[in-house]
């Protein structure tokens, strides 16, 4: 009993101590930076008021000093149909007392054109007040490409078939741009038989420089370029909806059939995106693109292709079909148009040949292959039961026939 009773004093001396140590500020110490789902549901409270147009909603997770950028923000995403807006919490990091540093995934989803949702990386900036934590900074993680409506105001004009959305462009552009993509449409359609969204987004920036900043690329590389389609290849039906995003300053120098031809042809790419894989070879995809925005037009193969009629007239055709690498943004302009017309006669030999359905058939099982090494090769001996040797002859041939 008297260990007993020593045991149980020295307990109650330990929890006294414990106590005295707890007044005297001794316990551990408060954390200083939120836990992810802490962040998580603070974003999702975000995320909720922004679809529901509530604009004080979306403003309380925001630092003060953050609302007016924030609230110029939210009057420029409501010109956008927004059917999803949602982040993803992947990190948090602290950065100092009530200080934390979020790393996140914004999905976001256009309604009615959007399939599945475009997905961009951002950091944001925490910091505590009065027990509370609060968004104090927003900017894309390093290489992130930025967003249209984060380089000024938005203009959205709807089309039948398009959605087209501007920065510092007139409505009258915007409207030509919607009936271009309107013809578009229905033209892919035709060629394509295979099931896609049947509609498309483009963007418009101020200028190439402004496009550079929403392909998260040098404007260089795109000054000659009129338009480009971002996406993500082979992901299904449920991929990521493409991004047709024209460079004003090319775009607007052409004439209405080049215009027309520009929209077709990235209108394809996203009709094909699904069917379009890593074993898809440039050519395949560039070839066929082109071969799309010139089928049902009275252009020769002489007009559509003067770098390499030129070529073959001086007795140097090709010897074989181009690799990726030639059609690298920002290298040597005329071997990049010869590639892209070497890759849209190889399309068209296969298409006057085998015929129109043969031709989406071999791009369709080239794309199925599960890697690049051997997916022609495949292909061509199962869609048109030939070999890479004879089809290069074939279309060393067709090049002669088409454009000496």
């Amino acid at each position: 009993m008297a260990d007993r009773g020593r045991r149980v004093a020295r307990g109650a001396a330990v929890c006294a101590l414990s106590a005295l140590l707890a007044l005297a500020g001794c316990t551990a110490p408060e954390r200083d930076e939120p836990a992810r789902a802490e962040v998580q549901r603070l974003l999702d409270r975000r995320a909720e008021a922004l679809l529901r147009g509530d604009e004080a909603g979306y403003l309380a997770a925001l630092d003060p000093a953050l609302a007016p950028a924030a609230r110029t923000e939210f009057g420029r995403l409501a010109k956008i149909p927004l059917g999803g807006w949602s982040y993803r919490v992947t990190d948090v990091d602290p950065a100092g007392p009530g200080r934390a540093t979020a790393e996140t995934e914004l999905d976001y989803r256009i309604q009615g054109y959007d399939s599945g949702p475009a997905t961009t990386r951002r950091i944001l900036e925490l910091a505590e007040r009065d027990g509370r934590w609060y968004v104090t900074g927003d900017r894309a993680a390093d290489g992130a490409p930025q967003q249209l409506w984060q380089q000024g105001e938005v203009s959205a004009v709807t089309g039948r078939r398009s959605l087209v959305l501007g920065v510092g462009q007139r409505p009258e552009r915007l409207r030509e741009i919607a009936d271009a993509a309107d013809r578009a449409v229905p033209a892919v359609d035709d060629a394509w038989p295979s099931p896609w969204a049947g509609r498309i987004v483009v963007l418009v920036p101020a200028s190439v420089d402004a496009m550079g900043r929403l392909l998260g690329a040098p404007a260089a590389s795109y000054r000659g370029i009129a338009a480009v389609t971002t996406g993500e290849v082979g992901g299904g039906p449920a991929a990521p909806a493409d991004r047709v995003i024209v460079n004003p300053d090319a775009y607007g120098v052409l004439g209405g059939f080049g215009r027309q031809f520009v929209l077709t042809h990235e209108t394809t790419h996203v009709a094909t995106r699904a069917r379009t894989t890593p074993a898809t070879p440039v050519w395949l995809s560039e070839g066929f693109a082109d071969w799309v925005a010139y089928r049902g037009t009275d252009r020769t193969p002489a007009e559509a292709a003067p770098e390499l009629a030129r070529e073959v007239r001086a007795g140097r055709p090709p010897v074989a079909l181009p690799d990726d690498k030639a059609f690298t943004f920002g290298g040597d302009a005329d071997t990049m148009a010869r590639a892209y017309e070497s890759g849209w006669l190889a399309c068209a030999l296969i298409a006057d040949r085998w015929g129109e359905r043969r031709l989406t058939a071999f791009y369709e099982a080239v794309g199925a292959h599960p890697r690049r090494e051997g997916a022609v090769e495949k292909a061509l001996a199962d869609v048109l039961d030939t070999t890479p040797e004879d089809f290069t002859a074939r279309w060393r041939t067709y090049l002669t026939e088409r454009l000496g």
